[in-house]
């Protein structure tokens, strides 16, 4: 299977296993600007060169090297996952997405007629209850990552342990996780470990939001769309990225963890 998801500094630096809406396109430019001294132009999703990316079969053998042989930092974030799956529910299903489209074809028009939710219109800019239509979208959500139907789990709502835990269990070992909420901190962590060809000042990066824009924007609090079945639901659903990366399960509203982060129990957790 070998490491999805991974990628990894043309001058092997560091190893970063992405986690979908948890920072990954400014961390993807911050390690391509640590190599070349420039971001790359455009969504660093995009890029074909100057960043191995396991996506690409080149990049595989380095990748693999890096990883097994441990001669890279190799690192991952995670996020809170009640805004996780609030911000793939607005960028993904709400949100016109770069190619003008909306995102995985016929996914928006299936969620209408099955579920009931409405997601402001063609343009994703009308009004509508968004509240009521996040906590269908939630329980289809929950449909697809218990009963994989009406379809797979997609990536950007699939559980961050998952994601995680592929590194893991083909061989890798990460050397710090850290919260997209304290940003700064853990790639300035990041850095401090690592020697990068070129010099990178965090406070003159600005953050590269992909999804910024898409959609609507959230009208209420974070906390206004859980209610009290939404959250069993969202707790069903990512059990584990709460209790691994010690988020606070009760309280939608504390975005901040509520505990430290053991790597060790981590790894023996996702390592089956």
């Amino acid at each position: 299977m070998g490491f999805p998801g991974t990628w990894m500094t043309e001058s092997e630096s560091m190893v970063y296993r992405v986690v979908p809406k948890c920072a990954c396109s400014t961390i993807g430019q911050i390690m391509y600007y640590s190599d070349h001294g420039e971001f790359f132009d455009g969504d660093i999703h995009d890029a074909k060169g100057g960043l191995h990316k396991w996506a690409h079969e080149a990049s595989q053998d380095p990748i693999s090297h890096a990883v097994k042989d441990h001669t890279s930092y190799a690192f991952t974030f995670v996020r809170n996952p009640y805004a996780r799956i609030l911000s793939s529910f607005f960028d993904k299903i709400c949100g016109i997405q770069r190619n003008g489209k909306r995102y995985r074809g016929n996914l928006v028009p299936l969620l209408i007629q099955k579920y009931g939710i409405e997601v402001g219109g063609d343009d994703g800019k009308q009004e509508f209850d968004q509240i009521k239509s996040f906590r269908r979208f939630l329980l289809f959500a929950r449909d697809t990552i218990r009963w994989r139907r009406p379809m797979d789990p997609d990536i950007h709502w699939s559980a961050m342990s998952g994601h995680v835990s592929t590194f893991i269990v083909n061989g890798g070992r990460y050397d710090d996780i850290f919260w997209t909420e304290t940003f700064n901190d853990g790639m300035q962590k990041v850095l401090d470990k690592v020697d990068t060809k070129k010099s990178v000042d965090l406070g003159q990066i600005p953050r590269f939001n992909e999804s910024e824009g898409h959609g609507p924007k959230r009208a209420h609090p974070v906390e206004d769309y859980f209610d009290d079945l939404s959250m069993h639901l969202v707790y069903e659903i990512y059990h584990r990225d709460f209790n691994l990366f010690k988020y606070d399960r009760d309280n939608p509203g504390n975005k901040m963890p509520v505990g430290e982060i053991d790597l060790d129990e981590v790894h023996a957790k996702l390592s089956d």
